[in-house]
């Protein structure tokens, strides 16, 4: 039986390319997982608002797990949601969960032991990739995203809100282009497989020694074609 897989969408760029390597070489991916928190209505950690998600989901044209974690959420809360949310994926026939993960040896290995409870087997389909190659390979594929959340120490604090270059984070050689180390992340607005979200920043906010962009989605070419064939 051909193996069917989910992929840990993050709404962010590792996420959306992680897909895109994944199609490209013909695994057949039936879906999305993503932890969301109720108390906010947005994509954890990301901070992206649920609607944005549900577009890009449409964009890619997989359904999407919601998987709601409460805030704050130890980390014992989060493993009991994911379990939960992943056993009916397991009965439907899901065999693997693939992560965007590009070199955390310590991220890795808790994903791995987490999903051991499962009978699901992780995937990690950028793993060891070199991320200055990667981020550029990214972005000349057709991969576009905007910075929405960093740490207030982060080096690229202040590029919260902006369009995610490699070129631009060149300048910032204490931080990984890709963010891998969580000095930022991304809400993908462009790649391959997922069309065009058309996206505006509403501004930005500190919470919780963290920055974020509040982002919206003005509309989506996707949708914009099937309407004006209708």
């Amino acid at each position: 039986m051909k193996p069917q897989v989910v992929v840990s969408w993050s709404t962010g760029k590792d996420a959306a390319w992680c897909l895109h390597e994944l199609r490209t070489r013909g695994v057949d991916v039936v879906g999305l997982v993503t932890t969301v928190t109720p108390t906010f209505d947005r994509v954890s950690v990301h901070g992206t608002r649920r609607d944005i998600l549900r577009q890009q989901a449409r964009g890619v044209g997989l359904p999407v797990a919601e998987v709601p974690i409460p805030y704050p959420c130890s980390n014992e809360q989060y493993e009991d949601a994911m379990i939960r949310a992943l056993a009916p994926l397991r009965e439907t026939g899901v065999t693997h969960m693939a992560f965007g993960d590009l070199f955390l040896e310590d991220i890795r290995s808790y994903r791995e032991r987490l999903l051991e409870a499962t009978d699901i087997e992780p995937l990690f389909p950028l793993w060891r990739r070199n991320t200055t190659e990667l981020a550029y390979a990214m972005r000349d594929g057709g991969l576009e995203a905007i910075i929405v959340s960093a740490p207030t120490t982060s080096p690229v604090a202040d590029l919260v809100g902006s369009h995610w270059d490699p070129a631009v984070l060149s300048g910032f050689p204490e931080a990984d282009p890709c963010g891998e180390r969580g000095e930022f992340h991304t809400c993908v607005t462009a790649a391959p497989g997922l069309g065009r979200l058309d996206i505006r920043v509403c501004g930005v906010v500190e919470r919780d020694e963290a920055r974020y962009a509040d982002v919206e989605a003005i509309r989506t070419s996707l949708y914009d074609v099937q309407a004006s064939a209708t």
